[in-house]
């Protein structure tokens, strides 16, 4: 495995057979998305979205909290309207990234992932949770609906349990995100890394090319009316068949044999 930042870095990201594990080092802060620590993850999600030898990212955090929203302090330090405004395009721009990456994304979430904490977890493809994570989005506590994490969340679970949360500021626990569509698995504390390694060997087992086919047509026909969404899927399968993957893995599969997938080529 090799570190390409510093610890001193407000993200670190390692490498290996394929995966990006990235971490938000700000534990003093419970990993706040200051302007430097945006600037960094969008920084990082570029290279990665340029990079074909990439299969996998994984988003946790450093510390006991996973990420606690915006930095209301530095938030209070600018307080103009153009200021707030170019802030929360960035953040915006970030969440977008993560969702438009061309492979999954999967969220290693412990302790809190609140306001647009909750917003990155819920921007990710998967995200398996510890038993002890919890979920809010408590901007309304302090006079301000969270109407940027409002987006991603309203895309997760239900209109009606997004909009109780947001007008509430209630924290929900992890079984109750797993059973609102918030997160995809629930483990116990000490089963984190393990389920989390799990996971990414599974995705880094399959075709490199398949895992691509599909990550670009999942999100984007959620949007699309139901006769539109079955264009654009046929289209993107009919392209993944003529993939050399797809060609390798159907004769495998009918030779009663173990593909053998075609390496990205860096």
């Amino acid at each position: 495995m090799s570190t390409n930042q510093s610890k001193e870095s407000l993200l670190l990201r390692s490498d290996q057979n394929g995966a990006v594990f990235l971490s938000l080092n700000r534990p003093d802060k419970l990993n706040t998305l200051s302007e430097a620590m945006l600037a960094s993850l969008q920084q990082e999600l570029d290279s990665i979205a340029a990079d074909p030898t990439v299969q996998c990212v994984v988003l946790s955090a450093e510390g006991r909290g996973f990420c606690a929203g915006h930095d209301l302090q530095e938030m209070r330090s600018n307080p103009t309207h153009s200021y707030y405004q170019e802030l929360f395009r960035r953040c915006g721009q970030v969440m977008q990234s993560i969702v438009n990456l061309p492979v999954p994304v999967v969220a290693k979430v412990g302790g809190i992932a609140a306001a647009a904490g909750c917003q990155l977890v819920a921007s990710c493809d998967l995200v398996i949770a510890a038993r002890s994570a919890r979920f809010a989005v408590p901007g309304i506590n302090v006079g301000l609906f969270c109407s940027t994490p409002a987006v991603a969340l309203s895309r997760n679970i239900s209109p009606k349990r997004a909009f109780d949360l947001l007008v509430t500021g209630d924290i929900i626990d992890a079984d109750t995100a797993l059973e609102w569509g918030l997160i995809s698995s629930v483990v116990d504390d000490a089963d984190l890394d393990d389920a989390v390694a799990e996971k990414v060997e599974k995705i880094l087992s399959k075709s490199p090319s398949a895992v691509r086919f599909g990550k670009s047509m999942f999100n984007p026909q959620r949007q699309m009316s139901l006769a539109d969404a079955y264009e654009f899927a046929g289209n993107v399968m009919a392209d993944n068949m003529m993939s050399p993957d797809a060609g390798e893995g159907i004769d495998a599969f009918l030779a009663k044999r173990a593909p053998i997938w075609e390496k990205p080529a860096g």
